[in-house]
């Protein structure tokens, strides 16, 4: 595949693309004699480089002018403390690093440890003398979403991340995409590479922006296919904001997406084509689901085709040319089986020909030696209209050794104020768990909270493993 820049430029010369941030609008056309890196652009070329600005539009044209420039760029998620970004500048042989803001990135450029080329970047193109002509072979390294210690580094290429994806709009459909991601994660990394190769327009959030005000950015750019997890899209539900988009395409990925998350996206975008996809840094894109079922058929893993699936040990292996090559690091960990297999980690049960997702292989609850997926509780749980999200851990038992513990945010907050009517709440809630679920995966403890903790990748922050 070749690199961003000749996608967007067509062959009659034309540059075509735009990308919305939260404080400017750049058409790509202005990259033309244009850069964010004014003349420093060249002294990157054939460097690994750490991408570390913290605006998401500067990233998304940081990654259009270094893509065939670099020969390694590492996209740094914002969120990224001293000590991590040292570690993935020692991993990934960094010598240079592009900053746009204070915070980690500014003090590591400052440190003994950050002694590398630094360079700063405009918020949006100024003139420069750029050399479009000249191609490295750019490596792409993402960063998993680990929540403490250095992130594994995941190397792919730009065929890997998306030599699968259209090079056009559908039946030439006008098509505005969106996420709300960030574009530096895979799941944004997917959008911001559908909206470049397709050539449409691009609305970036901001880590800083509110909810409303995204979401009314988006409705006035006329956004038409926009991604997110399943805790994004809860956020979206609980917000009564809904509504101000009107969208043709609702995809959600990144967490496990119940019956009731599907059901309640389809009632509140009737007219779109509501789809949950699996993908994950290392694997790739598996597939997506749009016939408003959670979970997958059967049948996906029999397809054949160019992404093969299969379940081992109750978990989804995945093999196709969207796997990442491998994981950075003298001793990094094999990222492949032998068989070019990924194991995703992801724990799967196959029910009535249909199998569902019931969270990751670490976060099993063990119950008296039984076996407790969270996923699976807190798919009963948000079945209740009452109930907009939940989150089911583990407490330590000195009997069985651990017991079910849920949190539930409810979809009107006052209930959970008066005692009555919450007690009658929590009743019908575990009524309902022991309608559908096991004697030992029925929550020991249910209360109700405010609100649930997310983290930077937009999923519910769960208990390491």
């Amino acid at each position: 595949m070749s690199r961003l820049w000749d996608f967007i430029a067509s062959g009659t010369g034309e540059i075509a693309g735009e990308f919305h941030g939260r404080e400017a609008s750049v058409r790509l056309a202005q990259l033309a004699g244009a850069s964010i890196f004014g003349g420093a652009l060249e002294r990157l070329r054939g460097r690994s480089v750490l991408l570390a600005v913290r605006d998401q539009l500067a990233a998304a044209l940081a990654l259009v002018e270094l893509d065939g420039v670099a020969r390694r760029m590492v996209l740094c998620t914002p969120d990224l403390t001293l000590e991590q970004l040292e570690g993935v500048a020692q991993t990934a042989e960094a010598e240079a690093i592009v900053l746009d803001a204070s915070g980690a990135a500014a003090a590591f450029a400052a440190s003994p440890a950050g002694s590398i080329t630094s360079i700063g970047v405009s918020p949006l193109p100024v003139p420069a003398e750029v050399d479009r002509g000249r191609a490295e072979r750019t490596e792409w390294v993402l960063l998993t979403s680990g929540t403490t210690g250095t992130p594994k580094l995941v190397l792919h290429s730009l065929d890997s991340l998306g030599g699968a994806l259209p090079t056009r709009a559908q039946g030439g459909e006008r098509m505005v995409w969106s996420t709300f991601y960030d574009i530096r994660r895979y799941g944004g990394l997917q959008i911001f590479l559908r909206g470049v190769l397709s050539r449409s327009p691009l609305v970036l959030s901001s880590a800083g922006e509110s909810l409303r005000d995204f979401l009314g950015r988006a409705a006035a750019a006329r956004v038409t296919h926009i991604s997110g997890t399943p805790s994004h899209w809860r956020r979206v539900l609980m917000s009564g904001d809904a509504s101000m988009m009107d969208p043709d395409y609702v995809r959600s990925s990144g967490e496990v997406a119940d019956q009731a998350l599907l059901d309640n996206l389809r009632a509140a975008y009737p007219r779109a084509r509501i789809a949950h996809a699996f993908a994950s840094t290392e694997a790739g894109v598996a597939f997506d689901v749009s016939d408003g079922k959670a979970g997958f058929p059967r049948e996906l893993l029999e397809r054949g085709g160019d992404i093969e699936l299969k379940v081992v040990d109750q978990t989804l292996r995945i093999r196709s040319r969207r796997n990442a090559a491998r994981y950075l690091g003298a001793a990094a960990a094999a990222l492949q089986s032998d068989d070019g297999f990924v194991d995703t980690g992801d724990m799967l049960e196959l029910v009535d020909g249909r199998y569902f997702f019931r969270g990751r292989r670490g976060g099993v609850i063990n119950v008296g030696g039984l076996k407790v997926y969270p996923e699976e509780v807190e798919a009963v749980l948000n079945a209740d209209p009452r109930v907009r999200m939940s989150l089911v851990r583990a407490k330590k038992s000195p009997i069985t050794g651990a017991l079910v513990s849920a949190e539930v945010v409810l979809a009107d907050a006052a209930i959970a104020a008066q005692g009555a009517e919450a007690e009658a709440v929590k009743s019908d809630l575990l009524a309902a768990c022991r309608r559908s679920l096991a004697a030992h995966k029925v929550p020991a403890l249910l209360r109700f909270v405010p609100s649930l903790s997310v983290t930077a990748a937009g999923k519910l922050v769960r208990p390491a493993g």
